[in-house]
């Protein structure tokens, strides 16, 4: 774009969404987004977790693209081809369930609509939704490639699914068989068992009593789910169970329904529960379809789809579960089946998407055959070809990988990939082909019927790095970009998704998905309470980018945060972040403001020539910054590199090098050269976290100096800052730490004491170096207006430390003759409280070091640090010390 206007024209207040729609229309119009296939160069490549295409987006969404939106920047900064690829999910079961919803309101189901029609429904549900979460990321600032979008339901995503499918099964990898699955009945289909939450209630344990078919006795069962006796075909034992073995063999008559059950003998039985004989009931429970398998017992399913009771409940033939359970022990109560009832803490597993009560049911189901899929998946993870960090995830990883069951793929639903089998109806084979079968493969047939259910979401999903990329095609970005470089998102994915991922990614290329899982934690509210609507503690992140703006939102959800650990967000850490923003927005007005007109600079080269202390300190000290920020970002620490620049930009840069060099203001040397260097090597720096402030100043500062040799025109695609070395100042970082120090101590003192802004104070200064903090005495006057100031050595401060007081400093102690308003008992207060907390900090760091596992793990250059504070605090305590010892 043109220059901007000039430097005076720079409004008072920072209007973020302006700024926001004008910037990002800007690079996506430039195409910046958009990489190329570059032979001979490492591309960076992120595949966006796709949204489910359900609403809006939520906070987790904006955590996800701002950690990779950081990543993308800050790579494309230093040259690489970045190509971040964003997508939607068509989310199954979660989709279909909003838009029969919907259905209802207008006194309609799918099943008026058909399944064509209601296919058709959906996608026009796809088409509008699409493009809202698209501009949602576009609010977030997410340079993705928008040319690359992709859509689980796309025609290459979906060849992917048929391909992967078909290959499975002619590999035996995926079979049909009766097996226990999760049943949700209110949304009528299978559920995985990572789709299963867990909740504890408070229920009952009903003891009942089987009469044994020969009448000489009885044997009681103990349940927590009373109405499936009706499908029991069996009461089992524990062999080891002396209490049992002469029942063993006999058989026993279920109530109500007089069906004969053998008693039979299973390890599985554990003596403990109950009263440690239990009724078997097949199709309703894992462990007992296990033993019935063992012991070849017939199963009886008792439950409709929607878990009202199918014909084999006998008289309870349509009522709903519950109401079935009532009626049952009411009439076992009457008959005195019913020997007693005890409270009991029952888990059961809900429905992840709408909490309704599973049940657990056999039924004729698709599975992958997973664990031949998983070995190699754990063995990527276990040989460092794949890292994931948090690294204490690898281990949770591996233990689920080597427990993992077979995966249910076929979903009741119509809304997703249609299983691609089709049934003979006259030969009854199966024929599973790559295009839709016109005959059957067996016998030529063209009675063929394709299965009605779809697969789960997540099938789809687990082919999203590889399918994105055009696999099963041999595509040019398929060739330079996969494997990719990251897989970001929730640890909650770990499971459903990352190792899917890496299972079917392996399976079907035969190399990684992805080199590094990055995982980040949930959000919470301000006291660490899950955010629902139910508690009315939800941030929307659209209402907060329109409140704090879109830079705010993204530095509240980084900053202070740490892989796979949880964060809390409240309205104050908002308005923290809006404050910074607020702050680098008047830093950059000031600077801008005082440019000489024509100033004329070489691009990213620190002044030389004419420079004070001051200068080659904040030189310095950036230089420093920058460093330790792309160790930070090399590390995934992206927290910690964002504290790095916030921290150097208000804490260093604002407070102090501003402040000083607004004295000097129109005097030689003038500080313009290393204020406008300063602040735009720190907008590079910050840009990727805070991409939208930091171009519009860059841009400002642009217009408002000729810079030699800039190489881009935006803030984006200029490079990112490397560290220069040879150009730190460890004298005047010194020195400067020890001005700034004495600053805040007299101010501290000040405030302490109540003394009038306007007022000056005497102040002695004294230090092992007094000629070191010469060139610096006028500013300590200024900022800590004090005046006159004496620099001195120990021994050197005379009469002035009676009745004055002291602030005791690392380096230094600085002595203020209050005179008539130092209350020593006070001081004496104060300078006790100082003592404790110097002692504590003393006893935490010799602690530390006389820890042997720190001295063993701990780099050497880290221990020698923790040695030298404990030095340091160690004298600080005794000066304060003798300084108490002091008062009069």
């Amino acid at each position: 774009m043109d220059a901007m206007a000039a430097a005076g024209e720079i409004p008072k207040a920072y209007d973020p969404r302006p700024v926001e729609q004008k910037w990002y229309a800007h690079w996506e119009e430039r195409g910046y987004f958009t990489p190329q296939v570059e032979p001979g160069r490492q591309p960076f490549v992120i595949i966006m977790p796709p949204p489910n295409i359900t609403g809006e987006l939520h906070l987790g969404h904006a955590v996800t693209a701002t950690l990779e939106d950081i990543m993308a920047r800050w790579h494309r900064m230093r040259g690489e081809p970045a190509l971040w690829l964003p997508g939607e999910d068509h989310a199954g079961i979660a989709a279909q369930n909003v838009v029969e919803r919907l259905l209802a309101t207008e006194g309609k189901s799918r099943h008026d609509l058909g399944r064509e029609g209601f296919m058709e429904r959906m996608m026009e549900w796809a088409v509008k939704y699409r493009p809202i979460i698209a501009d949602q990321h576009r609010r977030l600032g997410a340079s993705c490639d928008w040319t690359r979008e992709r859509f689980t339901m796309d025609p290459g995503p979906s060849l992917a699914v048929r391909t992967t499918f078909v290959r499975l099964y002619e590999k035996g990898l995926i079979y049909r068989g009766e097996r226990i699955i999760n049943w949700c009945p209110r949304c009528a289909t299978a559920l995985s068992d990572l789709e299963v939450e867990h909740q504890t209630h408070n229920s009952s344990l009903w003891h009942i009593r089987y009469p044994l078919e020969d009448g000489r006795g009885h044997i009681t069962v103990a349940t927590t789910r009373p109405e499936t006796m009706l499908g029991d075909t069996a009461v089992a034992v524990n062999p080891r169970d002396g209490r049992y073995r002469s029942l063993v063999g006999k058989r026993a008559v279920l109530p109500i329904l007089n069906r004969p059950l053998p008693i039979i003998p299973d390890e599985a039985v554990d003596p403990a529960f109950g009263t440690g004989a239990v009724k078997v009931t097949p199709a309703h429970d894992p462990t007992d379809f296990e033993i019935a398998q063992r012991h070849r017992l017939p199963t009886i399913n008792i439950f409709e789809a929607d878990a009202t009771m199918s014909a084999a409940a006998g008289p309870y033939q349509g009522l709903e579960r519950y109401q079935c359970r009532q009626a049952l022990l009411a009439d076992l109560q009457e008959k005195g089946f019913l020997v007693k009832t005890e409270p009991y803490l029952l888990t059961a597993g809900h429905c992840q998407r709408c909490q309704t009560m599973v049940e657990p049911i056999v039924s004729l189901q698709w599975f992958v055959r997973i664990a031949p899929l998983a070995a190699p998946a754990r063995e990527a993870v276990a040989d460092g070809r794949i890292k994931i960090l948090p690294e204490r995830f690898t281990k949770v990883y591996d233990n689920w990988m080597a427990n993992i069951r077979d995966w249910c793929i076929s979903r009741q639903l119509w809304w997703g990939h249609r299983i691609p089998v089709w049934y003979c109806g006259a030969c009854g084979g199966l024929t599973v082909p790559l295009e839709d079968p016109r005959a059957c493969r067996h016998c030529g047939s063209h009675d063929l019927q394709q299965d009605p259910d779809v697969l789960d979401t997540w099938f789809s999903s687990a082919l999203w790095p590889h399918s994105t990329l055009g696999w099963p095609q041999d595509t040019p970005d398929r060739r330079y970009f996969y494997p990719t470089s990251v897989m970001e998102t929730g640890y909650d994915n770990l499971f459903f998704w990352v190792a899917r991922m890496i299972m079917m990614g392996l399976e079907n290329t035969g190399q990684v998905p992805f080199r590094t899982v990055y995982l980040h934690g949930l959000i919470r509210d301000e006291k660490g309470e899950k955010m629902s609507k139910s508690r009315g503690n939800v941030i929307n992140p659209l209402e907060a980018m329109d409140q704090y703006g879109t830079d705010a939102l993204r530095n509240a959800l980084t900053t202070g945060t740490a892989p796979g650990q949880d964060m809390k967000l409240s309205p104050q850490r908002l308005e923290a972040s809006r404050n910074f923003t607020n702050k680098l927005w008047n830093a950059a007005r000031f600077i801008l403001i005082n440019l000489p007109p024509g100033q004329r600079l070489p691009w990213d080269v620190a002044p030389t020539g004419d420079l004070l202390p001051e200068d080659r300190w904040i030189l310095s000290r950036l230089n420093g910054v920058v460093e330790a920020v792309g160790q930070r970002l090399e590390s995934f620490q992206f927290s910690e590199a964002q504290k790095e620049i916030q921290d150097f930009l208000w804490g260093e840069f604002c407070d102090w090098y501003i402040e000083m060099a607004k004295l000097r203001l129109g005097a030689h040397p003038s500080p313009a050269p290393v204020l406008a260097h300063v602040l735009e090597r720190s907008l590079r720096l910050l840009h990727p976290f805070m991409p939208f402030i930091t171009e519009e100043i860059w841009q400002r500062l642009r217009g408002a100096v000729s810079w030699q040799g800039l190489p881009a025109e935006s803030i984006m695609v200029a490079p990112f800052p490397a560290p220069n070395l040879v150009a730190r100042a460890p004298k005047e970082e010194a020195e400067m730490g020890q001005v700034i120090a004495i600053v805040r101590g007299i101010r501290n003192a000040r405030a302490e004491h109540k003394v009038e802004p306007s007022r000056f104070l005497e102040a002695t200064v004294v230090t092992a170096t007094p000629g070191a903090l010469e060139p610096y005495a006028s500013y300590i006057q200024r900022l800590a207006r004090v005046e006159p100031l004496r620099l001195a050595r120990p021994g050197q401060e005379g009469e002035v430390a009676t009745a004055a007081v002291t602030v005791v400093l690392p380096e230094a102690q600085v002595y203020l003759p209050l005179r008539g308003l130092v209350n020593l008992d006070k001081e004496r207060q104060r300078l006790q409280k100082d003592m404790d907390g110097a002692l504590e900090e003393v006893e935490r760091l010799s602690a530390k070091l006389a820890d042997a596992a720190f001295l063993a793990r701990a780099p050497q250059p880290v221990v020698a640090k923790e040695r030298a504070r404990l030095e340091e605090h160690q004298d600080r305590l005794a000066r304060l010390r003798e300084r108490f010892a002091q008062l009069p």
